[in-house]
């Protein structure tokens, strides 16, 4: 009787670490932590519950690697592309339908993984509730600084928080089927609301 070989225990020679991690993170992006289970993650990562455990620590750790590679390739903590505009409005407009494009581009998934993450949880999972809060927390700071070129910290401060709550309730309606025409009627009428009389460096 001829018996079978026993599979090498641990990660699969051809394991490869980062296209693993894109792949997590395009069902994270599509489905929500915790809308993909730990079955599904192994399943699509191709690899055992102890692989993914020695390549990434746990669920949550890999969300978190998963979140911090989406905010790299969505370039959130660049806004430098925005000091190239002639005033506070071209600024915004720049922000606003890159984020429109984005949200429904077809090399990614619909949405925003960051605007519209752990928006509500099971709380078991509170502390990355948390992360996912602090992370858009310090997009709006950025946001703020940046802005400041243009207006005074207290007016940006409140523009920022305006401009961000403009952009998480378009990632809401993408995910709802919003095309990007539509998503740019937001984004005008959205710009209505930002004053064009700041045009120089402060």
């Amino acid at each position: 009787m001829e018996i079978a070989s026993k599979r090498p225990s641990g990660r699969p020679r051809s394991f490869d670490r980062d296209a693993a991690l894109e792949t997590a993170m395009r069902l994270f992006w599509k489905y929500g932590y915790e809308g993909v289970s730990f079955q599904q993650l192994t399943a699509a990562l191709g690899i055992g519950a102890p692989s993914l455990y020695a390549a990434f620590g746990n669920k949550g750790a890999l969300y978190r690697e998963a979140l911090d590679r989406y905010a790299n390739m969505r370039g959130a903590s660049d806004l430098s592309f925005m000091e190239a505009a002639c005033s506070l409005r071209e600024a915004v407009r720049l922000l606003l339908e890159g984020t429109a494009r984005g949200l429904v581009d077809p090399a990614g998934e619909v949405g925003c993984m960051l605007n519209t993450g752990m928006i509500a949880s099971h709380p078991d999972h509170e502390d990355l509730a948390r992360d996912l809060a602090q992370r858009r927390a310090q997009f709006r700071a950025l946001l703020t600084d940046t802005l400041q070129r243009w207006v005074s910290r207290e007016h940006a401060t409140r523009l920022s928080s305006y401009v961000t709550a403009v952009m998480q309730g378009m990632a809401i309606q993408a995910r709802d089927g919003f095309r990007q025409e539509q998503l740019q009627v937001v984004v005008d009428e959205a710009l209505k609301a930002v004053p064009d009389d700041s045009t120089g460096v402060r």
